[in-house]
């Protein structure tokens, strides 16, 4: 399918073009100024003769009307960018170098929307093409996504700026006007995260089937939906029907057992409509697409904008990737996940399972190393949390968690009471260390 752009009519500026490049003959200083890159530039030659002028200035080399005819001709482009006659042109074409940023952001703005053009045509293209829908949407969104981090490149900033801003923050931790962190319920673990989860980071919770990480997740996303926090569920093992009665169970504390087989009675009838009334009152959001690719899972942040977003579970995600192995498939994933938390300010939950060899052993104990398909998922967390079955009592079970990777905080371990039957979980005064054989009942 041919292109749709008229190129004679995209969007650009040949005075603000020229003006630039004239300022920086003129003063070198201007280069830092102008922060473009030959990219910017529409017009071919000007796009040469800025590089000429960058290569010079980052070399330290002066760089006015003869230092870059000199290069130019050395390179074989004198003649195609207009020669000296040219570059005389362009030195006298502005006054002085002292609105040169302003020049700039002019060349910026109208090669943004050249970018805009030629990705919005790039989309018709393919969606003129043939395949499945849902593939062609994922190449589009992305392509529309890349535009927009590249639009969004900040500009560094000294440490001491930083440093005196966040003098703030710390006065109100100190004062007790704001939390250090969203608590999960559990205050072991949020001693841990430096009083809780935080925005922008990418959180791993990771155990072997049937052990409840899905559980605990909800569990703690339900503890954070009842302070007011939005939480997206992203549910692609368990319908949004299941993932629901899960809940009325852990907010009414109503045997899920009993909910499920009809046999609540009058009593527990009264405490599933309290649940509800509280449910209606918690921004807790359920999403049970299966299969999400990172597109998927971006649009669903972007309609509900949650504060926490949980993912059950990694290894279920689709990529948009052919022909790779899983390993760079999990990857891709991973590396998407953690850059979704820090460009929109969400705590990812991302639940993930383990491999096989941790079954393998006595101790149940899982280590980074079990971390299944990908290294990359212990690379890209900011924060890994392991759970692995300890002994079962008659009314719960004692769940290990584990704190394996903490970018800013300690490492350890504590116990996890966990309720199966009302999907509640507490923490436990129990240890987790290994125990004997005879006290390992029904794990192994």
């Amino acid at each position: 399918m041919n292109s749709r752009i008229d190129v004679d009519s995209l969007p650009w500026n040949a005075e603000a073009e020229q003006s630039v490049l004239g300022g920086l003959l003129l003063d070198n200083r201007a280069f830092d100024a102008a922060g473009l890159s030959e990219h910017h530039y529409s017009d071919p030659q000007h796009a040469t003769i800025w590089l000429t002028i960058a290569t010079l200035i980052t070399a330290f080399q002066p760089a006015d009307v003869i230092t870059v005819h000199a290069a130019l001709r050395d390179a074989g482009h004198a003649d195609a960018c207009g020669g000296l006659e040219y570059l005389n042109q362009l030195a006298q074409c502005v006054p002085s170098a002292a609105n040169v940023r302003r020049y700039a952001e002019i060349v910026r703005e109208k090669a943004a929307q050249r970018a805009l053009i030629d990705t919005a045509d790039k989309a018709l293209t393919i969606a003129g093409e043939r395949g499945p829908v849902a593939q062609k949407l994922d190449k589009i969104v992305t392509n529309f996504a890349r535009l927009q981090r590249e639009q969004l490149r900040k500009v560094p900033r000294s440490l001491a700026e930083i440093a005196v801003e966040r003098t703030e923050y710390y006065e109100a931790l100190e004062s007790g006007t704001m939390a250090s962190g969203w608590r999960s319920g559990i205050p072991r673990l949020d001693q841990f995260l430096n009083g809780g989860l935080q925005p922008g980071r990418f959180y791993v919770l990771a155990a072997r089937p049937s052990v409840g990480k899905s559980s605990f997740s909800q569990a703690v996303g339900l503890e954070l939906a009842q302070s007011g926090k939005r939480v997206l569920f992203l549910s692609q093992e368990m319908s949004e029907g299941e993932v629901a009665d899960r809940g009325v169970a852990n907010i009414g504390r109503i045997s899920y057992s009993a909910l499920m087989e009809g046999k609540m009675g009058d009593g527990g009838w009264s405490r599933v409509l309290g649940a509800m009334d509280r449910l209606k009152q918690m921004p807790f959001f359920i999403d049970d697409q299966p299969a999400l690719t990172l597109t998927d899972i971006r649009a669903k942040v972007t309609q509900i904008k949650p504060d926490v977003l949980i993912l059950d579970y990694l290894q279920l995600c689709a990529s948009t990737q052919s022909g790779n192995n899983r390993n760079s498939e999990i990857e891709e994933i991973s590396r998407g996940l953690k850059a979704l938390a820090k460009d929109m300010q969400v705590a990812v939950i991302a639940l993930s399972q383990l491999n096989r060899e941790v079954e393998k052993r006595v101790v149940k104990r899982p280590t980074l190393a079990d971390l299944r398909d990908s290294g990359a998922i212990e690379q890209d967390a900011d924060v890994v949390l392991f759970l692995w079955p300890v002994r079962e009592f008659d009314q719960r079970r004692l769940i290990g968690c584990g704190v394996d990777k903490n970018r800013q905080g300690k490492l350890g371990e504590f116990g996890l009471d966990f309720h199966g039957d009302l999907q509640r979980w507490g923490e436990s005064t129990d240890s987790v260390k290994s125990q004997p054989a005879e006290q390992r009942r029904r794990f192994e």
